[in-house]
């Protein structure tokens, strides 16, 4: 997979960041804010990742998300790492992910990327969804925040 920018002339690929977080107002608001990366293999952009600076030397990954057809063969890791390794570059001194309390999957990705949970913020989906939303037959409520020193 080849990572990139997303060209000026490109739409952001609403369907890809919306797997990762279903609100259309929150990923309008920072993806004109972040730097948004996709994915590509064979001129298709199958993944997508959106990195915002939130603190003097701090940056966030704030989406991070695979086409379900693509998921489960290491593509979500491989942007994850592009991520720290951009972060890096640019002199931050560290990176940052939240993902909600069920996802177990991604809570066992970023660990495995070098992440530590530091907090978590309860009932965050409570304040900022106004629909309940469900991942693994749980109920996602609470932020749990993850970080990486660099």
């Amino acid at each position: 997979m080849e990572m990139r920018k997303l060209l000026a002339n490109e739409q952001p690929p609403m369907e890809l960041l919306l797997l990762a977080d279903p609100s259309i107002k929150l990923v309008e608001e920072y993806i004109k804010r972040g730097e948004v990366f996709v994915g590509v293999i064979s001129n298709e952009i199958i993944a997508v990742l959106v990195l915002l600076p939130t603190r003097p030397e701090t940056i966030e990954i704030v989406n991070v998300a695979v086409a379900e057809s693509k998921q489960g063969q290491g593509l979500g890791k491989q942007m994850v790492l592009y991520a720290i390794s951009y972060a890096k570059l640019l002199g931050y001194k560290t990176i940052e992910i939240g993902t909600g309390n069920s996802g177990v999957s991604q809570l066992a990705l970023y660990q495995k990327c070098g992440f530590r949970m530091t907090s978590i913020d309860r009932d965050f989906f409570i304040r900022h969804y106004p629909e309940a939303i469900y991942e693994n037959g749980i109920q996602v409520v609470d932020m749990v925040r993850l970080s990486q020193d660099l």
